[in-house]
């Protein structure tokens, strides 16, 4: 994996080609499949915060179970540590609006999320297609772009040293304007998850 430079302040790596062009269409299919609207913990009632579709993946298909056990080699960090594999599926004009991955320290829904398994820890995510136009992952506080590309694995560590959210995680899904977008999200928790 390559690290990308982020001054210190996030610990973010890319790998290329972490997945083939036939192990990414056969993920598509699947969150083709069964995907349904996306929802968040704290959208503020905002509809258009994210306007994606999500697929809870089958953990019993093969296709997962394999995928899972990729992610888990590369990142060194338990299996148990891992939350379902999601997919997600972005249409024209669809986005996630900038939002960072960990629970908000002083929201009260935080302890019900983070009771069992902990705070998020880091995020994997795969891009499963090129997107003809838009659909970069922009990272505001790090001057950070990221374009989709087939089979790319991107991740970054969710917290400080000291265990607190970071900030600078902060990330945007921004709108597709030609195409689709496919990704598929792992993210890794501070203790046990399953």
């Amino acid at each position: 994996m390559k690290p990308v430079p982020t001054g210190g302040r996030v610990s973010m790596f890319v790998l290329r080609g972490f997945l083939s062009e036939a192990e990414c269409t056969a993920l598509i299919t699947r969150i083709e499949a069964s995907h349904r609207p996306s929802t968040v913990v704290y959208g503020n009632g905002d509809d258009s915060y994210r306007t994606s579709s999500t697929c809870e993946f089958d953990t019993r298909d093969p296709v997962v179970n394999w995928l899972d056990g990729k992610l888990d080699r590369i990142s060194g960090i338990p299996p148990r540590y891992g939350e379902a594999l999601q997919g997600q599926r972005y249409a024209i004009g669809q986005e996630f609006k900038a939002h960072t991955d960990t629970f908000e320290p002083n929201d009260p829904e935080t302890e019900r999320h983070c009771a069992v398994a902990g705070q998020r820890t880091w995020t994997f995510l795969t891009y499963l297609n090129d997107v003809e136009a838009g659909g970069t992952t922009r990272f505001p506080a790090l001057d950070k772009l990221i374009q989709p590309e087939r089979g790319m694995l991107v991740c970054w560590n969710n917290l400080r040293p000291d265990g607190s959210p970071n900030p600078d995680t902060l990330h945007h899904a921004m709108k597709v304007r030609r195409g689709m977008k496919y990704v598929v999200t792992r993210w890794y928790r501070e203790r046990a998850w399953r």
